[in-house]
């Protein structure tokens, strides 16, 4: 991590391939968000370090992201640690020169490549908010899966208030592991999504399920695996919770569906493609799945407009 400390505010130097502007793109594709806010060039992020709350106020200039600290100055540690989690948000420890060498070469990438240069991966740091945001949007439309989260993380979040505005963070595996079924159907959660929810929480507050098991395994597949013997947990849910949380450049949500109308806009396909299909134009992405995804991801908002 390359930062340094200025008492009042904090600088993170990112990597060249870093694209501030592409990511809050991503970080701005729904009103509904409730876990960050977008002011003009800045997003403002509430962050938990131990037992306190701090609201980060996020910008870039002159080539570095600049964390200022609106409301009260954290100690020297907790910076630090604000620090380390911005830079795992951005994905900064992630060195793309790998990727667009070989996006370079890629038909189906290479235009999109050259559009969104120095977009990362947005990550989830969080292990439970990963896998609880990908079970959420389980065969249900992207809005309506944002109004699911607004709901949850309002009900069982904690916030912090400041000039009549409030600031969310995600809720605890530990206070979700204490409801019950009816606490989140009264949200419109399904019964099955509600059980896989607090199954995971539960999992977790039992020391079953942490982010350090899952990255001890430093194997794409034994990591899947391992996260998909969670009830609710399939292969698509796995491979995102992988992408998101675990920075695992190699994980491929093949049937997620905004990748394949994606790739059917970038080829101009008469329909989308099946997934025998998109495994074939994926070939050559081995190793980067994940960062072709999230470009192919990012290719639709364009088309959306």
């Amino acid at each position: 991590m390359n930062w340094s400390d200025h008492e009042s505010y904090i600088e993170l130097y990112p990597p060249k391939e870093f694209n501030f502007e592409e990511c809050l793109i991503f970080l701005g594709r729904s009103d509904l968000e409730v876990l960050h806010r977008m002011k003009a060039e800045f997003v403002y992020k509430l962050i938990k370090v131990d037992e306190s709350l701090i609201l980060c106020k996020i910008g870039y200039i002159d080539d570095c992201i600049k964390v200022e600290f609106p409301l009260n100055i954290p100690s020297i540690d907790a910076r630090e640690q604000v620090a380390a989690y911005i830079w795992e948000w951005f994905d900064l420890d992630q060195d793309l020169v790998g990727f667009y060498q070989m996006a370079g070469q890629d038909k189906v990438l290479q235009p999109i490549v050259d559009k969104y240069y120095g977009l990362r991966i947005i990550g989830i740091p969080d292990l439970f908010e990963a896998l609880v945001w990908a079970i959420m949007g389980q065969q249900i439309n992207l809005t309506f899966a944002y109004t699911l989260k607004k709901r949850f993380v309002e009900q069982y979040g904690e916030s912090l208030t400041s000039q009549g505005e409030t600031f969310w963070l995600f809720p605890t595996f530990e206070k979700v592991a204490a409801l019950n079924v009816d606490d989140l159907r009264k949200q419109q959660f399904t019964i099955r999504k509600a059980e896989y929810i607090i199954g995971i929480a539960q999992a977790m507050k039992n020391g079953e399920l942490t982010k350090e098991l899952l990255l001890a395994k430093k194997d794409y597949q034994q990591m899947r695996k391992s996260l998909m013997a969670l009830r609710g947990v399939g292969a698509w849910t796995a491979d995102y919770a992988m992408m998101r949380c675990l920075h695992c450049t190699s994980s491929f949500p093949v049937a997620d569906v905004g990748l394949q109308n994606a790739l059917k806009h970038q080829l101009g396909l008469e329909r989308k493609p099946t997934i025998a299909e998109l495994e074939a134009y994926a070939a050559d992405w081995e190793g980067w799945q994940a960062y072709a995804t999230f470009y192919l991801w990012r290719s639709l908002y364009d088309n959306n407009k």
